[in-house]
């Protein structure tokens, strides 16, 4: 009986050593491998696969500013790797004896890979050059899959290539020829893809063979895949549509949507585009993201006011729903844009303000915010505000290259020159203004500022406190003295007291300790000297004594406020196209009894804005002044032959001769003169090659006898306005050893 035993033990033993057998192919060994490499190797492999998939997923994030890409993945062309297989060998399976290279796993994607390499090593039943074990197609099916997410496609390739060549009537075939046709796409090589696929739709359906709607789904997204890197955009379309009738996949079927929809907007199809985004609305099973999003694009392409009204209160309807918090920032900016569409210019501010305000809110809708605020003052010429909001678009922005931030960049260097003449302008009107008062004025008006200053600190440093014993502006802190008075709490106390010291410093406790002057002492005796430090924000004195009182000093104030009048009526008549500021700025000047020099040209730019507004009685004013006072000069001639161009008269080499005449004065230091003859001398040559010579000469003068700031205001102006010139690459390597 003990023999018999053993005998059966060892037939069981022998029988299943037999049945691990690779090489024999039997009904036991090929249900054997089978089973083990798909329920223990695959298995795994699959699940780091699927984990690869979830870390892309959450680690993806839209630029929903953009053409959303197909596919929800970034490749770097740079790193397509090539194949590295052991013995040299050509390709995945290709071949009896060779060995795929197995490599150590770093990552889900690299663990797939090797769960599968693992299955095709040990359990691969490659007899007589046909596969018996009917899961090792999958394990190439899933090695392709592993490598392509690997970035390394070629090695991909290969791999579907076996599967194809291997198992042509497989099931997994065309999902197979579909993974296939996307590695060939990142390789750039849509010809082979698109042709494959059509092969897999077009003539599979003259066979009769009837493909899963998942495979269809799959084919019609890698064909649009392949048509929009061609830029085949009516092709990519058609695709996209043939791709969500089915809807299989959720996440791809409302990310193809929301491409649908924006390649219909790019083409300002806003019909079509609308139709596709309700669509998506609509779409129960879609993502929420793409759902909230297509909402917006609702709003950016509302084609009409009754569409507009309906989509605005959708919008606020979204805005009241807690679970849209992380999009409000979004929200809040499209009914603004809405609002501006309907010239209710107000709301639209108060909405791109709650914009800003918004939590979390992204860098880049900042910027799109900030933006439409500039041009929103800009409209409105309040150009000192529109300044300052492209400086935040600037500063916000982190993609210096995109072209919106480029030409924002251009507006605001061109606002640059008037922001500092304005600012010029203001602060000499102030002294000036002040210098003329009385010494009793004077002390009453600085009196009255330093009142206000106190107040308006005192406010400050109230509102400080109440927000730190409030938790208001430090979330740890705020947890810390939950329900808890401030004074009680030691660390908010301790916080307080330091805020407190660097907004006022260490005062002594006493009656007015606001007031300007504190003690303190030198050393550690008793004999120490004490001396006076003053806060001289609080200090009439030290206002008193800014005051110029020389006559020189002053009308040195008044001829560079007049000169900045007039460069401002300049900007605002050739730059900015605004003939209102224009004249408000240069007939201020005209009375403010300007230099001599400026004069002449003061009259001509009155004279052509005028004109250009068809206000003949004003424009024939100034034409009469510049007749009869300036009967001479080349402006007259002008106006005499209005009909012939100046230019016609004037030949290069006249051109020429006033350059070397103006830069002659400009050698022997009368920089002034340089200044008024270049004013003079420019209306004159506004198509001439040589203008970029006397606008560079007219900077130089300006920063030989004007302030650092103004001369890189003017060596700007030439940069800016002349980029590509000579002159112009001058004035930007002053800037930039300037700006050192």
């Amino acid at each position: 009986m003990k023999h018999i035993k053993k005998i059966l033990l060892f037939t069981v033993l022998f029988g299943t050593i037999y049945a691990c057998s690779t090489k024999k192919d039997t009904v036991i060994s090929r249900n054997y491998h089978a089973l083990t490499s798909h329920f223990n190797i695959l298995f795994n492999g699959e699940e780091a696969f699927k984990k690869g998939i979830e870390e892309i997923n959450q680690g993806y994030k839209d630029d929903w500013f953009l053409q959303l890409p197909i596919e929800p993945i970034v490749f770097d062309d740079r790193k397509i790797a090539a194949p590295t297989f052991k013995n040299n060998a050509p390709g995945a399976g290709f071949g009896e004896k060779e060995e795929i290279t197995e490599t150590q796993a770093s990552g889900p994607f690299e663990k797939a890979e090797e769960k599968a390499v693992k299955a095709i090593q040990r359990h691969g039943m490659n007899i007589n050059g046909l596969e018996r074990n009917r899961q090792i197609d999958d394990a190439y099916l899933l090695l392709g899959k592993a490598r392509y997410y690997s970035q390394r496609f070629i090695p991909a390739v290969e791999a579907f290539n076996y599967v194809i060549a291997n198992y042509p009537d497989a099931n997994l075939i065309a999902e197979t020829k579909i993974w296939r046709a996307k590695a060939n796409i990142r390789m750039n090589n849509e010809e082979f893809a698109i042709e494959t696929m059509k092969l897999l739709l077009v003539v599979t359906d003259t066979l009769e063979v009837d493909l899963a709607d998942e495979i269809k789904e799959q084919a019609n997204t890698a064909l649009a895949m392949a048509y929009v890197q061609t830029d085949s955009l009516q092709k990519a379309k058609k695709h996209l549509t043939l791709a969500i009738r089915t809807q299989k996949n959720k996440e791809q079927a409302a990310r193809n949507m929301f491409v649908l929809g924006q390649l219909y907007a790019n083409e300002n199809k806003k019909d079509s585009a609308a139709v596709v985004f309700n669509r998506l609305t609509a779409f129960r099973k879609a993502p929420y993201k793409y759902k909230i999003h297509a909402n917006i694009e609702l709003a950016k392409n509302a084609s009409n006011d009754s569409l507009s009204s309906s989509i605005l209160t959708r919008l606020e309807k979204l805005i009241k729903d807690r679970d849209n918090r992380p999009y409000l920032d979004q929200l809040y900016y499209q009914v603004g844009v809405l609002h501006e569409k309907n010239d209710s210019i107000s709301l639209a501010l108060d909405y791109f303000n709650r914009s800003l305000r918004a939590k979390n809110g992204e860098d880049k809708q900042k910027s799109f915010t900030y933006e439409n605020l500039g041009d929103i003052y800009f409209k409105n010429s309040e150009y000192q505000y529109a300044s300052s909001y492209y400086d935040s678009v600037l500063e916000v922005s982190k993609d210096s290259l995109d072209l919106r931030i480029r030409r924002v960049k251009r507006k605001h260097k061109n606002l640059a020159s008037l922001i500092k003449f304005e600012e010029v302008v203001a602060v000499n009107d102030s002294i000036i203004r002040i210098a003329s008062l009385s010494k009793t004025a004077q002390a009453s008006f600085f009196q009255n500022y330093i009142e206000n200053l106190k107040k308006k600190d005192e406010e400050a440093a109230q509102l400080r406190l109440n927000q730190i014993a409030f938790g208001g502006t430090n979330n740890s802190l705020q947890s810390v003295n939950k329900g808890k008075w401030y004074f009680y709490n030691t660390q908010t106390l301790g916080f307080g007291k330091t805020e407190f010291q660097k907004t006022w410093g260490t005062r002594k406790l006493e009656d007015n300790w606001r007031w300007s002057a504190s003690v303190t002492f030198s050393g550690t005796n008793k004999d120490s000297v004490a001396t006076i430090v003053k806060d001289t924000r609080y200090d009439l004195a030290s206002y008193l004594e800014t005051i110029p009182t020389e006559k020189q000093k002053i009308d040195t104030l008044k001829i560079d406020r007049n000169q900045a009048l007039y460069e401002l009526g300049l900007i605002y008549k050739e730059q900015f196209k605004n003939p209102k500021l224009a004249i408000e700025r240069l007939e201020r000047v005209s009375t403010l009894n300007p230099r001599k020099e400026l004069v002449l040209p003061i009259n001509w730019h009155l004279y052509q804005v005028y004109k250009n507004l068809s206000e003949n009685e004003k424009a024939n004013l100034y034409k009469n002044i510049i007749l009869t006072e300036h009967s001479n000069t080349v402006f007259a001639q002008l106006i005499k032959n209005p009909e012939k161009k100046f230019e016609e008269d004037v030949t290069v080499n006249e051109v020429e001769q006033s350059y070397k005449k103006i830069y002659y004065l400009y050698k022997k230091g009368e920089y002034k003169k340089v200044l008024v003859s270049v004013n003079e001398v420019l209306p004159t040559i506004t198509n001439s090659k040589l203008k970029p010579k006397f606008e560079l000469l007219k900077a130089y003068a300006i920063g030989k006898y004007l302030d650092r700031k103004i001369y890189k205001k003017a060596l700007e102006f030439v940069a800016i306005n002349y980029g590509n010139t000579e002159e112009g690459k001058k004035a930007k390597e002053i800037l930039k050893k300037l700006n050192k």
